[in-house]
């Protein structure tokens, strides 16, 4: 039957549509006590065993036990954590490739292009490097503001996120992290400037063999895996 993840319900509208679409079981994380009693409320109404509402900090909760995979997220996910949500999924995806096997979600849209950004574009970071490595991005479409009561400021965008059979490169993710961290750190200067934190930069990027005045928007994901696997001294190959 499987997990579906609802992080951030509110007062349940996505819950309810969630139930009436035929999830099985679904689980929904709500830190807001101010919504216990709708989303009681919808628990009550429901099959028993279909709803679990937990009352918890979302970025505190490992998905993975949250109940039986296989474990989809769907979810409407707060502005103000969304980011800090996703890579915290990410991170626990990257440690248990059964962790989550889907994720469709919306945001804010600046942060799910951020998601799909390719080298060379605004948008490309730290997040879409990660999130590529893992997951393949899909932007399916636009919310406007008009959708929703109040109207926000920002426009909202649908994401899904599906899981790669296996990395897109061979690394581990504390290199990772340490590698962009330290190239989009100080994205403007050059490869030969911006990797010195992590020691030898000229060294990692002879290894690599990608040149020393690159900058790191001009990587593509793979870089950054030779890079995290010539940070730990591991083959390139």
């Amino acid at each position: 039957m499987g997990t579906t993840i609802e992080v951030g319900p509110g007062p349940g509208g996505l819950t309810r549509a969630l139930l009436l679409e035929g999830a099985g079981r679904v689980v929904a994380v709500e830190k807001d006590p101010r919504c216990r009693e709708a989303l009681a409320e919808i628990a009550a109404a429901a099959a028993p065993g279909r709803l679990r509402v937990i009352e918890a900090d979302a970025l505190r909760v490992r998905l993975a036990e949250l109940g039986p995979p296989p474990r989809q997220i769907v979810a409407n996910l707060p502005y103000n954590i969304g980011t800090a949500l996703l890579v915290a999924w990410l991170g626990e995806l990257a440690e248990n490739p059964e962790a989550w096997t889907g994720a469709t979600v919306m945001l804010q849209r600046e942060v799910a292009a951020r998601l799909a950004a390719a080298p060379r574009s605004k948008g490309y970071g730290r997040l879409a490097v990660i999130a590529q490595w893992l997951t393949e991005p899909r932007l399916l479409f636009d919310v406007p503001p008009s959708a929703f009561v109040p109207p926000p400021k920002v426009v909202s965008s649908v994401v899904q996120l599906v899981p790669r059979a296996q990395p897109l490169a061979p690394a581990r993710r504390r290199d990772l992290e340490r590698v962009t961290q330290a190239a989009f750190g100080q994205r403007r200067k050059m490869l030969r400037q911006s990797l010195k934190p992590l020691g030898d930069a000229a060294a990692l990027l002879a290894a690599t063999g990608l040149p020393e005045t690159a900058r790191a928007e001009e990587l593509a994901v793979e870089d950054f895996c030779a890079l995290a696997r010539a940070l730990a001294g591991q083959p390139l190959s």
